[in-house]
């Protein structure tokens, strides 16, 4: 079976400037999705999607394959991730029978636990399987939403009563980790939950997603004390 990591890698990002290619632990921040999915050894090959030379250059580099350019429409802060993946897929040549979404800004993503996803796809019925992790937060207690004259309402309050966390329906936030599917499924569906979605379950301290400075400092405080030993 086919299994192939695609990694899709913008060059702009207005939440951190040039994000992708930032070095992170001595090495620029692509570089980590691109060993992790070489260590795995599942993977027929490895694909990054990107509109920046320098992105491309890199990635070959660190050992990814870098077939085609992606269209600057497909890599703005307005344009659907899921296009990008239809036009990775019409644009490799190669035979697909699992798709994988490795997103760059998970770098303390292990890969035995992207093995576990991949199996867990396999091995069941699913058209899509995504990363989720346990979230302190619960849209029946204690989220809101804001009105125009500041008041706020839960979001989701049920008539049962709720006065503790722990009393809530445990709730998942989505993560970066990795998104799993078909050929077929992309090409047929309009977004990821168009179809049947399972949630495989992430630790949280190897599902923090890069967004901003924050995140970034976050994320290499954690690795350089936890993971850089490891690899």
């Amino acid at each position: 079976m086919n299994t192939v990591a695609f990694i899709f890698a913008r060059g702009g990002s207005k939440g951190l400037p040039d994000k992708n290619i930032k070095l992170f632990s001595g090495k620029p921040l692509i570089a980590h999705t691109i060993i992790n999915a070489i260590e795995s050894k599942i993977f027929s090959d490895i694909v990054v999607s990107t509109d920046n030379q320098e992105i491309a250059k890199i990635s070959k580099k660190y050992g990814a394959n870098v077939p085609f350019i992606r269209p600057s429409n497909l890599a703005d802060d307005t344009s659907k991730e899921l296009l990008s993946w239809k036009h990775a897929i019409q644009n490799y040549t190669n035979d697909i029978d699992c798709f994988v979404s490795l997103p760059c800004t998970s770098p303390l993503r292990n890969y035995q636990t992207v093995d576990k996803m991949i199996n867990y796809y396999k091995t069941n019925t699913f058209d899509l399987v995504l990363g989720v992790t346990q979230s302190n937060h619960s849209p029946n207690f204690n989220m809101v939403v804001k009105n125009q004259e500041g008041t706020v309402n839960i979001i989701n309050k049920t008539n049962k009563e709720i006065n503790r966390r722990q009393d809530a329906e445990k709730c998942y936030m989505i993560t970066t980790y990795a998104y799993i599917t078909s050929i077929d499924y992309i090409k047929n569906c309009s977004d990821l939950f168009t179809g049947k979605v399972g949630g495989f379950e992430i630790a949280k301290n190897e599902s923090i997603d890069i967004d901003d400075e924050q995140d970034f400092d976050i994320a290499s405080y954690i690795y350089d004390k936890n993971y850089e030993h490891k690899n």
